[in-house]
Formats: C-alpha cells, structure tokens, sequence
C-alpha cells in the first residue's frame, strides 16, 4: 500500500487543497478517473453556455423582425457547434492532467477510487492511504425508475453536450434548470422539443412568481406535458416510444432521442465512503460541518458531493476554506454561505440570490416585496423584453435586502449587484441610493427595491 500526505479525490474544485499541498513540500494523490477539470469543465457549466450561446444567437435572428430587420438561417452546422466545444474543453482537461502529472509531489491515479477500509482506497489494482483526505468527487445524473428504460438509448446531460448528430424530436424528461437550458439549446437551433414534467410548473425551486412566468414562456416556445409521469419506455425501430400519464389519462409519445433530467445524486455510494465511517445523510450527501469536516478526523468533503448548493462557485468558495482550514488547525474558519446566488442560462434567463417570498413568508419575517417590469424601463422596451421582471425582498424594519430574483435579459449579470450588497450585510439604500446608467438595463434593479414599501 502507498502511503501519501494527502488524497484528493476528484479533480475539480478538490484540485485547488493539492495545489496548496504540493506548494508546501506534501505528497499528494489525485484519485480522478475521468478527465480533469470536474464536471463544470467537462460535462457542465462550461460547454453547456457555450452552446447556448450558440441557441442565444438564433434567438437573436429570428427576433430580428421586431427590430425591423428580416432576416433568416440557411443551415445550422452542428458538426462546427459541437467540435467548438470539444476542441477548447479537451485540451483544457488534458493540461490540466499532465500539469498534476508533471509535478514532482503529485501522483495522479486515472481510475475509480473506492474505500475499502479507514482511511484507504482501493485505485484500479493498487491501495493507496493517507491521514488526510479530501472528497470532491462531485455527483451524477440521477436515473428514474422506468419500466423499460433500460432497453432504451436515453441520455443524460453528460451526452447531451456531445450528441453526433441533432436529433429532429427530443422528449425531456424534468423540470429544472438542466432541462431548461437544454430545452433551450436544441429549440432554438430547430430540434422539435417536448418536456414532460412530473410537477405543475417549472424551476420550482425559484421564487413562486418567477417560476410561473418562465413556465407561462416555455409553454408558448414548447410542447409541454405538465402533472406527467412517464410510466414506460421502449424502442420502436429507430424511435423511442414513452407510455404518459396525466390524470388518469395515458398517451403515447414518439421521439428520435431521449433526455432525462431529474436532478443529480451524490457519488458516495460509487466511493463507499461508509468504509471509512463517513457519514451520509438520507439522500447520500456527504455530512460536514461548517469547517466542511466529516465525522471521521482527516477526512474532508467539498462540492456536490456535500450538497449544500450544487455550483462551481460555492465549490471554489469551499476548496479555499478547505485548503485554509486543513493547514491551519488552530484557526480554521467556517464557510459563509452568505449571499450565495444562482443563475439559469435558458431564455429567459434567471438570477436569484437570497430568500424568495415564499421562504421569507415560511421563515414569520416581517418582509416586503415589489417587482418591477423590464418593459417599463427605456432600455427593456427598446430591446422588446415584456416577460422580464425583477422581484425584489427585504425586511420591512431594518430594509436588510433578503433576497432577489429575476427573470429576463441578462438576468445572470444583473442579479450580481444585488449579490455584492447582500455579501456585504448591506441594505436597500445601496442600491436605491446608488447613481444608475440611464437608459441602461440595470435601472429596472434599483426601480424594483425602489418600489418597496419600506
């Protein structure tokens, strides 16, 4: 068995702990058996917004005709779409690996890590053990339970980024954000798309009125099957075919290509973190305190795989606190999850950050609430954007900004603002009292903290 300083296991976020390690003269394993760089790299956050940049830009074309301008696709070369991605995600992968392989103190083990006893794994034919170990191996798509799913070519949102070819017809199944933003993805270039969704709305996890409105819009772009199950699957020559049910009445739909996305679940069952005696929680998350310590002493956890929030900057945000807390024992810091936002890359896009209404209504806060549209600011109604609006939430007696949540054009720019001042424990007044670009989009922000009844 190889003794080391330190393990990391995965090679995303896990790989900002080994870098301070191998700084500091440590022996350091890198447990990772798919390319580096984790998930937002390779199967995520990156070259999912580059494709949907490329969607963004058929949007833009075919709503030239509000503008005046008549304009119209001859081809869409989805060969070209694709081999972008891959060609500036793989080398980005590949430098990352052979910069770990390179280094003097670093170990990479390209394989599956799994424990097999306290505080050792078992990589491929060989064991490796260390005193100290970061999990960071992150999740993976979660499969439902559907008769005959198994005989049936689905994807997943780690194919979906990849496909050969454009399918004509894709059924997906979900309701969240990885489902909307891939919706968006093969709509906008042409694919015929239907959703099928086992709740009443979309994004339900967003603020009550934002997750209407962005249901209200994709009902107008999609074929949309709300309050639906799917109860089997099979193949039917070169189609898949899904059994439906909504209210007691079934149906049959037919497609080229199957994505499912219904959320993601954690890895620690693939690692069997249980031979080490960390702890799981109900849904197989991994339990950490607030230092992102397990249970076990020199055992640490970060990223998905503790599920706190499933982002790459909340991941970034741990890796640092990880890295400071494991080489400073006496004193560590815990992890302030203060503030932390989210966006959602579909059209529209979303931005939130804070409590929605619901949660401020839930939590007995004595709050208040305003939205403000897009279209009754001068540059919303210029770039024609009458869905958009901003919601914002503060406390009625201090004016603490409790959340906000926004729908619309560039949603994930501008819910970044109102993230800074909630980080910085600030109130409405730095934004109402701020001096604003006009006509600028950002003014429909401070018009909607503006209209607070505060």
């Amino acid at each position: 068995m190889q003794s080391f300083d330190l393990i990391v296991i995965g090679s995303g976020s896990g790989l900002e702990v080994s870098s301070e390690a191998v700084a500091r003269g440590l022996s350091v394993a890198v447990v990772e058996h798919g390319p580096f760089g984790g998930t937002c790299l390779n199967r995520g956050c990156i070259p999912s917004k580059m494709l949907i940049h490329t969607a963004d830009v058929m949007e833009t074309i075919r709503r030239a005709e509000l503008f005046g301008i008549t304009a119209q696709v001859s081809a869409v070369d989805w060969d070209f779409i694709v081999n972008r991605v891959v060609n500036t995600i793989d080398p980005d992968a590949q430098a990352i690996e052979e910069g770990n392989r390179q280094h003097p103190n670093t170990t990479v083990f390209k394989d599956t890590g799994k424990f097999v006893e306290h505080k050792a794994l078992e990589v491929g034919s060989e064991r490796i053990a260390a005193e100290t170990i970061v999990i960071a191996a992150g999740t993976r798509p979660r499969i439902p339970d559907i008769d005959g799913l198994a005989d049936v070519p689905f994807i997943t949102s780690d194919q979906a980024l990849r496909l050969p070819s454009q399918p004509r017809r894709l059924v997906i199944v979900g309701g969240g954000y990885i489902a909307a933003e891939l919706a968006h993805f093969f709509g906008a270039l042409g694919t015929e798309v239907t959703i099928v969704h086992r709740g009443p709305r979309l994004l339900r996890l967003e603020d009550d009125d934002v997750s209407a409105r962005f249901t209200e819009v994709y009902q107008r772009r999609f074929a949309m099957l709300l309050n639906t199950v799917v109860r089997r699957a099979q193949r039917d020559g070169g189609e898949i075919v899904l059994e439906v049910a909504s209210d007691g009445q079934q149906r049959t739909l037919a497609a080229d290509a199957l994505l499912l996305a219904v959320g993601r679940v954690p890895n620690t069952d693939l690692l069997a973190v249980t031979q080490t005696g960390v702890a799981v929680d109900e849904r197989g998350f991994i339990k950490a305190n607030e230092y992102l310590e397990t249970d076990v002493p020199g055992v640490w956890a970060l990223g998905d795989i503790v599920g706190r929030y499933l982002l790459k900057h909340s991941a970034n945000l741990e890796a640092a606190h990880v890295a400071h807390n494991i080489f400073n024992p006496e004193n560590k810091v815990p992890v302030d999850y203060h503030a932390m936002p989210h966006a959602i890359f579909a059209s529209p896009q979303v931005g939130s950050v804070g409590l929605t209404e619901r949660q401020a209504r839930e939590q007995g806060l004595p709050y208040v609430a305003s939205t403000y549209s897009y279209y009754d600011t001068a540059y919303g109604s210029s770039i024609e954007d009458r869905d958009g609006f901003v919601k914002a939430v503060a406390h009625r007696e201090t004016g603490e900004i409790l959340g906000c949540h926004i729908i619309g054009s560039e949603a994930s720019m501008l819910i970044q603002e109102v993230a800074n001042a909630m980080r910085m424990r600030l109130t409405t007044d730095a934004i109402t009292q701020s001096i604003y670009v006009h006509p600028a989009l950002p003014e429909v922000v401070q018009r909607a903290f503006g209209s607070l009844a505060i």
